[in-house]
């Protein structure tokens, strides 16, 4: 078979796009190796892992920092497998609600594709927020270190930093998607060696090391509450907070090439890469702590900054927190790149308040513009309440992490339960299928009960967990918009082609189902007869 010149592959993306509905807007500059870069940055283990690393040494310790990372990857990667197989089928950046839209029945498919978008939306803004504090959190250590500690950071000073980090990545996504693709290129690598930089750095400074007994044993439990297990469970946040985003592959998939291709082995390969160097960090973090109280107490503020400080000396650690810094901007950037993505696809299907606006296209940038700064002012407004809680912060994860699992898991479930009407793309999982799509169900119920369970004992109005409260929010207000007004209106994807090409994927979409139906009575009857 002749290989595909690479106008022919773009010709049958943009084909492949107007079949599902859709006519082509946005360039595709990314190739499969960009579309995994994109992903592999909105995940960013230094991000994750260096914001939650003082709940993870006192929710648990180094042994379910360890092993619960080693669990999560496992769950990870299950979800990472199904949602992988669906965007084959489907390659929109509208990713999850559109998904869901079409797996669902008929008479559910709005409803579905209602609340996974706004599930979805929800978690991404809180992404982008979590990532952009954690960086002003970072930049106030670094400013402590560098001041031999005379200035002490107060909270409007870490909320200041958080805004204008959402800022620049703001001004960066503005550019165009040539600015775009070429930090896209850069974060690819530097996701990977600013890490191993940093590691191999402090495993040959540090004046000593920990034992492998306390590394891998070691419990600690600073929460308040007696239950071991209790603990343990909660204490998985840091990983799994950490293991999110990958969808971001889906949301770029209109300005891929190849997407069908391309999106999935990007969202699959970011996971496995991420698994592999977030497990390599925990133990590098691990064995190079000099005192896990000192560790625990910085007056930096910031673990990490801390374990670094101990290990290569003052000038060191701010060297290497810059590495650090560094990448998690460029998480941040990537985060918005996707929201604004997201954003811009559910709006097309007038889900989002000013639709009107929120999906205009940048004609000398082909890019959403408008998207990009709507994800921008959501995400430096989550920022607001931690200028009056400090724990705020662990609240914005967990929504991060509900609301982006939730979304992963109604289109998993949709395909589980009309399977007979899912129509395979070129990457699938076979026989596979349905078992990997059940685990990963399982997955997403568990994690969604977990996390918003408090973490901390005696429960007060400053520790408590209102990551329940924020979702409670998200389902009151999207259910409550759709019993009013929006299931009169919103019937799912909306189909922005030309009259007749229109219709063509009208009559296409209908044979589908149609022929699906037929298939699904014959496999009953079979079975009957047998």
């Amino acid at each position: 078979m002749a290989k595909l010149t690479a106008e022919e592959i773009e010709a049958r993306d943009a084909a492949r796009l107007n079949e599902l509905g859709y006519k082509q807007e946005l360039k595709r500059e990314l190739s499969s190796l960009g579309n995994y870069g994109v992903a592999l940055s909105v995940v960013c283990i230094s991000s994750g892992l260096s914001s939650l690393f003082e709940y993870g040494l006192t929710t648990g310790g180094p042994i379910v920092m360890v092993w619960g990372w080693v669990v999560v990857v496992f769950f990870t990667m299950m979800v990472a497998l199904a949602m992988a197989e669906i965007s084959s089928a489907y390659p929109t950046s509208g990713g999850l609600y559109w998904w869901a839209a079409r797996l669902s029945s008929r008479r559910y498919a709005p409803f579905a594709s209602w609340m996974t978008g706004w599930f979805n939306l929800i978690g991404q803004f809180a992404v982008t927020a979590s990532i952009n504090y954690g960086i002003a959190s970072m930049l106030t250590a670094v400013i402590t270190i560098g001041t031999n500690g005379a200035w002490v950071p107060t909270q409007g000073a870490i909320v200041g930093l958080h805004v204008a980090m959402c800022v620049t990545q703001g001004v960066a996504n503005s550019l165009g998607p040539k600015v775009m693709s070429g930090v896209n290129n850069i974060s690819t690598w530097w996701q990977v060696l600013a890490p191993a930089v940093i590691m191999i750095t402090m495993a040959a400074k540090a004046p000593s090391h920990q034992t492998a007994r306390f590394v891998f044993t070691e419990f600690n439990n600073s929460t308040g509450w007696s239950s071991t297990a209790y603990v343990t469970i909660i204490g998985i946040l840091q990983a799994q907070f950490t293991l999110t985003g990958y969808d971001s592959s889906a949301h770029m998939s209109e300005e891929t090439k190849n997407a069908e291709i391309s999106g999935p082995v990007g969202m699959v390969m970011a996971v496995i890469v991420s698994s592999v160097m977030g497990f390599c960090f925990i133990l590098a973090f691990l064995f190079c702590m000099q005192d896990l109280d000192t560790t625990i107490n910085s007056t930096t503020g910031f673990p990490v900054m801390q374990i670094m400080f101990d290990s290569v000396g003052d000038a060191g650690a701010v060297c290497l927190m810059v590495m650090l810094i560094i990448a998690c901007w460029q998480c941040g950037f990537a985060s918005v790149t996707a929201n604004s993505r997201m954003i811009y696809a559910f709006s097309r299907d007038g889900a989002i308040p000013g639709s009107q606006y929120w999906h205009v296209i940048d004609i000398k940038r082909q890019s959403p513009i408008n998207a990009v700064w709507f994800s921008v002012l959501i995400a430096s407004l989550l920022g607001l309440p931690s200028l009056g809680n400090s724990t705020a912060f662990s609240a914005i994860t967990s929504v991060a992490t509900i609301g982006l699992y939730i979304s992963y898991g109604v289109p998993i479930f949709a395909k589980l339960v009309n399977r007979d009407s899912f129509v395979r793309g070129p990457l699938h999982l076979g026989r596979f299928s349905n078992v990997i799509g059940s685990i990963a169900v399982f997955w997403i119920a568990l994690i969604t009960i977990l996390f918003v369970l408090p973490p901390n004992y005696p429960i007060t109005a400053v520790n408590m967990n209102y990551a329940c409260l924020a979702v409670g929010a998200v389902l009151l207000g999207a259910g409550g918009r759709w019993a009013i007004d929006a299931r009169k209106w919103f019937k799912g994807p909306v189909i922005n082609l030309p009259g007749d090409q229109a219709s063509e994927v009208n009559l296409e979409q209908d044979h589908i189902r149609i022929s699906n139906d037929i298939e699904a009575v014959k496999t009953e009857t079979m079975k009957e007869k047998l």
